[in-house]
């Protein structure tokens, strides 16, 4: 596949694409006898790799360390997992943060509307109040 049609495929841009590719994160980009470059299956796994981690919040530098140890082969097995293991530990304390404003979120809608109500009530009152206090004022001049 060439640039326009990973780019359609995975819904990004190709400038995003080369700039994945410059900084190693698309380690076995291929390119043709014209030099424009061709994606294969192998080249779409790691794009799909590094949207699906992107997404997650791992940062660009946690996968390139990741993918430099990958390239460098088995012997790096351990120290990958480990990248691994601390971006999930990362991740799940995104998700519990994430979970508690969740919650403080359906908090706040739970009686949203009789709340809501009171306060505008009340806004409403105040309003009238100071109309009849200003036409009275007005009457006095």
């Amino acid at each position: 596949m060439n640039i326009a049609e990973v780019s359609k495929k995975f819904s990004i841009s190709p400038d995003t694409l080369r700039y994945y590719e410059r900084i190693g994160l698309l380690p076995y980009v291929k390119r043709n006898e014209s030099g424009y470059r061709e994606y294969d299956d192998e080249a779409c796994e790691w794009i799909y790799f590094t949207l699906v981690m992107r997404s997650a919040g791992i940062s660009v530098e946690a996968l390139k360390t990741y993918i430099s140890l990958f390239q460098q082969g088995k012997n790096t097995i351990a120290e990958r997992k480990q990248i691994l293991l601390e971006q999930r530990r990362l991740l799940a304390e995104r998700i519990s943060e994430l979970q508690s404003v969740l919650e403080r979120l359906d908090n706040k809608i739970d009686g949203y509307e009789e709340r809501v109500l009171k306060y505008e009530d009340k806004l409403f009152q105040n309003r009238n109040q100071y109309e009849n206090d200003a036409s009275l004022s007005s009457q006095n001049i």
